[in-house]
This record gives C-alpha cells, structure tokens and sequence, in this order.
C-alpha cells in the first residue's frame, strides 16, 4: 500500500518489515503516473493503490549475473586417479560440490595447473571471478617441480585481481608462496586424520571466517608440510602443537585470502579414502600397525560418515560435534562466500 500525506507531501510505501520514505516525490508526480486508483480518504491522508508505468519492452534491464566461482585443483593426474581408485571424490568435483551448495546458482569453473597440458585463466579472465578457491594436494612447494611453479605463478596473478581467495591445506602453503612466504617439511612430522586442539588467536576470535567457531575445535587434517616464514601482510588466525600456522588472512595487492591449514571441506569418507591411498607411507611413520589397522580406520570412518550419531565411533576417535555436524565443519567457506564473495560482488556491481 501507497500512502500519501498531504500535510509534508510525502510518499510513503509500508511493507511487513519497514516504511519506505520517498520525500521528494510531490502530488504534482503521482499525477504522470500510469493509473492512481483513490482507496481511502481519511484524517491522515490519501492511501493510493499505484500501477507505476510499465518500462518500453526493449529497455528491460538485463538480470544480474550468477556468482562464478573457479575452483584450483592441486593434485597430479595420477593423484587424482590414485584416489578415485582408493574410494575418493576427486577433490576439485567435492570443492564444487559444496559451493554450489553453501552458493545456489553458482557457476563453478575448474582448473587443473597441476596437469602440464592443461589451460589456466589469466589475468583478466581471473578478476571475472567472484571467488577462487584451492584445493588440498599431495605435492610440495619445496620441491619447485613445474607443477609446482605453474601453481604459484596462477595463484601469483590472482592475488593481482582483488579477487577473494581462500585455501586449505596445500592452499595456505602455495598463496603463501606466492605472497612472499615459505613452506617446509614439518620438522614435527605429519598431521593425519584429524587437526587435535586447533586453537584461535585473539585476531582469530574477532575473524569473520570464525564466526559461529569455537574457540578451540578439531578439524579434518591431512599435511606434512607447514608455513616456514609468513608472507607479508599475513596475520595468523589459528595454531594448535603440531603446526604454528593452522589458518591465516594474506593482504596483498589488494587482494584477500582466507586459508587454513586444515580441511574444513572433507567429510570423513575423504579422510577415509587418503588413509588407504598412502596407507605404506602412513605404516612407516607408525601411525598404524599394517594394512588390517588401516583396513579397520578408514571402515570406522566411512560408518562415522554414513551415521554421524554412532557414539562408539565418534567416542573412540575422538570425534567431536564440529566434525560431524557438517554446518560446523565447513563455515570457515561459508563465512568467506558471506563475508568476502558476495560483498565483492556488489562492489563490482554484479549483484
């Protein structure tokens, strides 16, 4: 309903959650409108029901365009074939996933740097995005292999766009490399199955991306590698005993990136599937027993995963409610895609 009062000449619109004010609109203008149809008259004022005109057919303003969001998959071919064969998603297809669930509507693109024959974005077609996120990878910063550099290079030319990041795992390691920062074996060994006693900083506590955390959590976790020396602009949101760095915020160019250390993304059906996929590795580091102590974990997991309430499970790993409950596990991404993908875009004007 349309109110119009005659004593201020003001225009107002009322709707279930507020009063929308028009003041400068006069009786003079409700006259050039299509059709006013008089409702009511009473002691405050004239209450119309307004058809404004309808816009000419050709000058229909064009719909916004849906979010795109690229998603960079870290792993080799035969990486990504290794754990197809050991029961896992393809990393880059379970990242996509779950954007286009925490994002309805989005168009997900992928990459594949990892792969020497394939074609990567660039420079302008990399600003087009609203959000790039980067997988987990088996590979190391350290080793300087092509599939490496083509990686950080990609990543460096992103940080150039203003473009909102955000990295797990490998992510962290290869936006730190590229800002400026290193990465090195972790001299305290491997961090598998689950990140135990993660831990905010103060600037963590007052982050957005951990907003609804706890303080203190687990989290699915699966590296060898960790953050040697920051990247300039970096401030560290998240520790625990096993790696200084768990999550950070990278400022640079102009640009934002989220990352953490961990993978908020993994159901543990995925956990599952990279235990058995670098099970002999895994063995020599005395993490399991033999291939029957990996064979009874990863089965653990899989029903962990299929029934997220089995307390005996949840109970003997030591698996808490914010792992299981998917909503918790992954608001690390939904927060970046609240707090830095979608205000990009109106800032760019795309919605």
């Amino acid at each position: 309903m349309i109110r119009f009062d005659p004593k201020n000449g003001r225009l107002t619109r009322r709707t279930q959650e507020q009063e929308l004010v028009y003041p400068d609109l006069q009786r003079k203008t409700l006259a050039r409108l299509q059709k006013v149809r008089c409702t009511a008259i009473s002691s405050e004022g004239l209450k119309l029901a307004v058809r404004f005109p309808q816009a000419p057919r050709n000058l229909k303003s064009a719909p916004m365009p849906s979010p795109r969001l690229l998603v960079v998959e870290g792993n080799s071919p035969q990486t990504m074939a290794d754990h197809l064969a050991a029961g896992g998603t393809v990393a880059s297809k379970a990242y996509s996933d779950l954007l286009r669930e925490l994002l309805p509507g989005a168009v997900v693109d992928i990459c594949y740097p990892g792969d020497p024959a394939a074609l990567l974005p660039e420079g302008t077609s990399l600003e087009g995005y609203d959000g790039i996120a980067i997988t987990g990878s088996s590979l190391h910063i350290y080793n300087a292999a092509p599939e490496v550099m083509r990686q950080i290079d990609l990543v460096r030319a992103a940080l150039k766009t203003g473009t909102p990041l955000f990295g797990s795992c490998w992510g962290l390691q290869v936006i730190t490399a590229a800002a400026g920062g290193s990465v090195r074996k972790n001299p305290k060994g491997r961090e598998i199955g689950f990140g135990r006693g993660i831990r905010l900083t103060e600037a963590g506590r007052k982050h957005p991306m951990y907003a609804g955390k706890l303080d203190v959590f687990n989290a699915p976790t699966v590296h060898l590698d960790e953050i040697e020396a920051l990247a300039p602009g970096t401030t560290v949101l998240a520790t625990n005993a096993v790696s200084d760095v768990q999550s950070a915020e990278i400022r640079t160019n102009g640009s934002i990136a989220w990352a953490v250390q961990y993978h908020p993304e993994y159901p543990l059906r995925e956990v599952a599937a990279i235990v058995r996929r670098i099970g002999t590795r895994l063995i020599e580091e005395g993490f399991f027993a033999d291939e029957a102590d990996i064979k009874i974990f990863a089965s653990d997991l899989d029903t962990l995963d299929r029934d997220p309430g089995c307390k005996r499970l949840s109970w003997r790993h030591g698996v808490s409610k914010n792992v299981l409950d998917k909503r918790l596990r992954v608001s690390e991404v939904a927060n970046w895609i609240e707090f830095q993908v979608l205000p990009t875009r109106v800032k760019r004007g795309r919605g």
